[in-house]
């Protein structure tokens, strides 16, 4: 049971981290769709979204990355620059 002993705070902190990212992407789409539409605005709520999502979850894996038990610098630094 001691291998797994340091998974417990991993998952808590990868998983509450999804859970409030994922719920802050809602609430702005929410808000933002309750504002009167404007020509063009289908387009706008497309080119916000999508690299708002891109960088939550490439933040969201880096984190998750570098909260592995027993991971140290060289294991992210060795995926070339990613």
């Amino acid at each position: 049971m001691t291998e797994l002993a340091g998974w417990g705070n991993f998952f808590v902190i990868v998983g509450s981290s999804a859970g409030a990212l994922i719920g802050l992407q809602f609430v702005v789409i929410t808000l933002v769709a309750a504002l009167p539409r404007t020509p063009g605005q289908e387009q706008a709520g497309g080119a916000y979204a999508t690299p708002t999502i891109v960088h939550f979850v490439s933040v969201l894996l880096l984190s998750a990355a570098l909260s592995v038990p027993g991971m140290t610098l060289a294991g992210p630094h060795s995926c070339g620059g990613c």
